[in-house]
């Protein structure tokens, strides 16, 4: 039967571990894209389709790759015609991670056990429609039905966190900020110039150097910290390593802002710098830095041009990620200013050498460096099996912080079931290999802190 009570749980240990220790315990969702004024505001979604596939380009990609015409992706289409051809594209999903999360949402979210097809279509989207009409489907009444203890939202260091203030007043679960500053690392985009007096007003600092932007960065940090802020997150794609000097800096953002063009060597001084002056303010705060590695974004320029980003058109990145990983930590190490780090990348590859670098920096802190979770395009149940085994292979498992959604979903929390199903069965595989005692106890404990004591320590929110 799809999706049993034991999916996934090849063995009696895998099945004790997740029935009477993972699959209870709440969640603490400490990256994720989800829109703090939605989440204030409440609203129910007008249909199972807005709550699918409105901003899903996980789901987007496979309707692509079934040939769906993009008006009943991105499009205007009607709202079942966009069902229907999203159940036309599950069909063709089995083995893709989505055909296991889709009949999740349906089973745990709406009590609806038929296998998404053409011809169940229209029964599962009136069903699931007629649900969603009612006061339990609002977005925070989903947050609250499953088990969430903390989100911690993806915003810009000149964002006001209005929405984060009022939602202060929620009970059930918290809602903090997450530090994203891209826009002012990526001082080869578009728009930095016109970022910068953003930022600037925010912080309430005109810039005109490389200092005053750090003076506004920590201005920003310190505001984020009073709204609950513990954690920064960073796009980083790429990783380069360029030491410089203030005057040569200074020079850099003269140019920048004056819309001139900078050498790849200049653009790599600055983004060391800025990264450098923030790992600086993070340790000083305590907080956790993310860093994550290896998108290459926006590989289709003719659909970013109609689209925009964000929308399936990003891939893998496979450039040296070790060498410049290794110097920006050995050049913080030397004044005692690298952060409680997590590191990810979406190309596997990375791994082993992101894994053994930690283990060079390791101190003070229970796992002070941790390998993050398998992510986006990893998302699967052999991508978090590589990077679960990889974990234990070089560090301690038993310290890693889990599971997060990554998402835009309001629907995406029964990921962590998924994930910690394929954690029990990896450990129950172990117990039958004999490489790890038949003890319910100690590797129950291990499970509950892996799903979700580990981040509640770890990031103190």
């Amino acid at each position: 039967m799809l999706l049993n009570d034991d999916f996934l749980l090849g063995t009696d240990m895998a099945k004790k571990l997740f029935h009477n220790h993972a699959k209870n315990m709440p969640i603490i969702d400490f990256h994720c894209h989800l829109n703090p004024q939605e989440i204030y505001e409440d609203l129910r979604f007008a249909s199972i389709t807005e709550v699918w596939l409105k901003g899903d380009h996980y789901k987007w990609r496979l309707m692509r790759a079934n040939g769906v015409p993009e008006n009943l992706i991105t499009g205007d289409g009607d709202d079942f015609a966009k069902f229907y051809a999203w159940a036309g594209t599950v069909e063709k999903a089995l083995g893709n991670p989505l055909y296991v999360w889709t009949h999740l949402e349906l089973r745990r979210f709406f009590d609806i056990d038929l296998v998404l097809s053409r011809e169940t279509a229209r029964e599962i989207y009136d069903r699931a429609n007629a649900q969603l009409a009612t006061a339990g489907f609002t977005r925070r009444s989903l947050i609250r039905s499953s088990n969430v203890t903390a989100i911690c939202t993806t915003d810009d260091p000149a964002d006001d966190l209005h929405w984060h203030e009022l939602l202060k007043t929620e009970k059930a679960f918290t809602v903090v900020p997450a530090f994203r500053p891209d826009k002012a690392i990526n001082i080869h985009a578009a728009g930095y110039a016109d970022y910068l007096v953003i930022l600037g007003a925010s912080a309430g600092v005109k810039i005109g150097t490389f200092a005053d932007i750090v003076v506004a960065l920590s201005a920003r940090v310190d505001f984020f910290h009073s709204m609950g802020a513990r954690l920064s997150d960073h796009a980083l794609d790429t990783v380069v390593y360029a030491e410089s000097t203030e005057p040569e800096l200074d020079a850099i953002v003269t140019t920048a802002i004056a819309g001139g063009a900078l050498s790849n060597t200049q653009i790599a001084q600055y983004r060391t710098a800025v990264l450098k002056a923030l790992m600086r303010l993070y340790t000083a705060k305590n907080w956790t830095m993310q860093l994550h590695l290896h998108a290459l974004r926006n590989t289709n320029r003719r659909m970013l041009d109609i689209l925009g980003p964000d929308t399936g058109y990003d891939g893998m990145n496979d450039r040296p990620v070790a060498e410049p990983l290794a110097a920006l930590f050995d050049s913080m190490e030397s004044e005692d200013s690298i952060p409680r780090t997590m590191l990810y990348s979406l190309n596997p590859n990375d791994y082993l050498p992101l894994v053994t670098l930690m283990g060079s920096y390791q101190k003070d802190t229970v796992q002070k460096m941790q390998l993050g979770s398998a992510w986006w395009h990893n998302d699967t149940r052999s991508g978090m099996r590589l990077q679960l085994q990889t974990f234990a292979d070089e560090s301690l498992l038993s310290n890693f912080v889990g599971m997060l959604t990554d998402s835009r979903s309001f629907l995406s929390y029964p990921r962590h079931e998924y994930f910690r199903r394929i954690l029990c069965e990896l450990i129950g595989e172990w117990v039958e290999l004999g490489e790890v005692p038949d003890d319910e106890a100690l590797l129950g404990r291990m499970v509950e802190d892996i799903s979700y004591n580990n981040a509640h320590t770890y990031f103190g929110l």
